[in-house]
């Protein structure tokens, strides 16, 4: 039990050293390296096409980075990154679109159109953070990261349906 906390608290202060780089690449090049990677011309390229984007589809990425790197260079370098927590999933039913994760940028949660796929990002919410933290805490979690996906239908989707009525 001692070790799993001495290994948590080590997880932790090495989040907040993360967390505290304001340089993206850099942030990246200390990320790869304390797991004993490189930055590589494709990793490089795929940390690119993400940067300051909306979520995107593995096709979408794919296309992003067409004619620099190949579609298996993409593919491996995306699992590379899942792994070490550079970038997240975002489930939309039984898709899923790819973002950097909250230590790449300010932590968001999501509204997704269930009809076109648009994914729209929420602002900070410091009460909505609070519950959440709360409700965890009542039944004995900490929590170590999460994503809020709220489903529904967009304007235009809703205007196209309203017209169609």
């Amino acid at each position: 039990m001692l070790a799993a906390n001495i290994d948590y608290c080590k997880y932790v202060a090495i989040r907040v050293i993360i967390a505290s780089m304001s340089d993206p690449l850099d942030l990246l090049q200390t990320t790869l390296k304390q797991h004993h990677q490189s930055l590589t011309q494709p990793r490089l390229l795929v940390f690119e096409a993400l940067q300051n984007q909306e979520p995107q589809t593995m096709q979408q990425l794919v296309t992003a980075c067409q004619g620099r790197i190949d579609r298996a260079s993409v593919y491996r370098t995306v699992g590379v990154f899942e792994k070490l927590g550079i970038v997240q999933r975002l489930q939309i039913g039984w898709k899923y679109k790819l973002e950097l994760s909250g230590d790449f940028h300010h932590h968001h949660h999501h509204l997704t159109c269930r009809n076109c796929g648009t994914t729209i990002p929420l602002p900070a919410d410091n009460q909505l953070e609070a519950r959440l933290h709360d409700l965890a805490k009542q039944a004995g979690f900490l929590i170590q990261g999460h994503q809020l996906e709220v489903q529904g239908l967009c304007q235009n989707c809703q205007r196209q349906l309203s017209r169609s009525a």
